[in-house]
């Protein structure tokens, strides 16, 4: 059964109100697990397009979930739409303007990747049941990705207990499949207790818990030529006791971001860090309590998986951007610097080029090193069911991620095409699995032979809570 003609023909029914939907968020920029109007917004357009809805899953309250179809496999698509602080920006203007009434941004074009996985799901919905088939289809609207790693959270809540395959996307530059490489990590915080006292008066009374936090990062410094040249430590001091200099401070906090290409290599790592910082109390005479906020694991390839979307790539081909896109696009490069441009091109495996802005091309499958990437939760999910991600071009080559330019480009048509694209290719990869079983078995197959002496212990420990609102607005109803 060939089926790529009239699934891309029911996102192309259903593509203006995902535009719209896309656009609101875009507008609405909420942060970690404070995404009440953007989950709402989601919600409501599950219900409109005939799924079975519902809000507040795995104890999430901004997190939603729809189902459609009946019996059969089933086949999650993942979608998102947290913002970032600070980027506030206006939009289709090539300079930066921070965007009247919010300080947030969407830096990572989260308003794409949720609408984009929405229209894929409801053009599958529309798919199996015009085609009489069974299975399910069932849209996930995961929030906090931004370093909430939500998924991680849903997860060990069992959502995805009885999913056959999971496929998601991210926002680009370019399109393809996404090379299966991301860091692992945890984020924790460290809490140091000393003993306030006269600096001047009487110091040998007091025990600075800001100096144990400046010990560890030495500690933690000298840590580095000793791990492997994958892995990324970084912090910020979130706590430094108070501003004044002649008080001995008694108390600060340090917020660390492990980060490890493997599972196995970050627990290792995570425990050297809480080594140091024993070490740095020790050193001080204070005392240090530590608290994991979050994490992801490492993402797991599927290469049945990555075939099948790469062939449903090559089918339809790459976006189509006109001149007014690609004029844009390079207005957003001027402001960019050439290393930028070529950094984008290399993090693809590709040669840099000068004569394009956007995306023209489909670029091959495992392309790139894996030397720059980040984490993402995306990857915990990737450890308990079958999962396949591509990237889509929505933005000018050389934008960074998390910058005003990318904000910039959210509402642009690019961005519209761009996230129309992935949702095509999302939409056949799912439908390719529902008509042929067979693909769907491979997919297991594959998973279960990658899994085979690799032990899954999730990064978020059971006694973990999520780092909700101190006041959560009511969940979406």
């Amino acid at each position: 059964m060939r089926n790529e003609a009239e699934i891309w023909t029911q996102v192309d029914a259903k593509r203006q109100a995902f535009v719209e939907l896309s656009d609101r968020i875009w507008g609405m920029p909420e942060l970690n697990y404070a995404e009440v109007r953007s989950s709402a917004e989601h919600l409501a357009m599950l219900r409109a397009q005939g799924f079975r809805a519902e809000a507040g899953i795995a104890g999430l309250p901004t997190a939603v979930a729809g189902e459609a179809g009946e019996g059969g496999p089933v086949i999650a698509i993942l979608g998102e739409y947290d913002a970032l602080p600070g980027l506030g920006q206006a939009a289709g203007i090539a300079e930066q303007r921070p965007m009247d009434g919010s300080a947030n941004g969407h830096g990572c074009g989260h308003n794409l990747l949720g609408s984009g996985s929405l229209l894929a799901a409801t053009a599958v919905k529309d798919w199996l049941a015009s085609n009489g088939l069974p299975g399910r289809v069932r849209y996930y609207g995961c929030p906090a990705e931004e370093g909430g790693s939500a998924k991680g959270f849903m997860v060990r809540a069992g959502v995805f207990d009885d999913v056959d395959v999971a496929i998601s996307w991210h926002p680009a530059p370019f399109a393809g499949v996404n090379n299966p490489i991301s860091l692992a990590c945890n984020e924790v915080i460290f809490d140091f207790k000393g003993r306030a006292s006269h600096a001047a008066a009487s110091p040998e009374l007091g025990r600075s818990a800001l100096d144990a936090v400046e010990l560890m990062s030495v500690g933690v410094n000298y840590m580095r030529e000793h791990m492997p040249s994958s892995a990324r430590i970084h912090y910020a001091v979130i706590d430094t006791g108070g501003v004044a200099p002649n008080v001995v401070q008694a108390k600060a906090s340090v917020r660390y971001l492990i980060r490890a290409r493997e599972l196995d290599e970050l627990h290792q790592l995570l425990a050297r860090v809480q080594d140091v910082a024993k070490g740095a109390a020790l050193m001080t005479g204070t005392t240090v309590t530590s608290r994991i906020v979050s994490g992801d694991a490492n993402l797991v390839g599927n290469t049945p998986l990555e075939q099948l979307m790469h062939r449903e790539l090559e089918r339809l081909g790459p976006p189509v951007f006109d001149a007014e896109d690609e004029a844009f696009a390079r207005q957003i490069q001027a402001t960019l610097t050439p290393e930028d441009i070529k950094s984008a091109f290399a993090r693809f495996g590709l040669k840099p080029r000068t004569d394009i802005a956007l995306c023209d091309a489909i670029f091959p499958p495992e392309s790139g090193d894996g030397t720059h990437v980040g984490s993402t939760d995306v990857g915990t999910v990737s450890w308990v069911v079958p999962t396949v991600q591509m990237r889509g071009a929505t933005y000018a080559i050389g934008t960074p991620g998390h910058s005003w330019q990318l904000v910039a480009q959210g509402k642009a048509p690019a961005a519209h095409k761009g996230m129309e694209h992935a949702a095509k290719v999302m939409a056949a990869t799912a439908a390719a699995l529902f008509a042929d079983p067979a693909e769907i078995a491979a997919a297991k197959a594959d998973f279960a032979a990658r899994r085979e002496g690799r032990p899954f212990v999730n990064p978020i420990p059971d006694d973990v809570e999520p780092e909700l609102p101190v006041a959560p607005a009511d969940a979406a109803r």
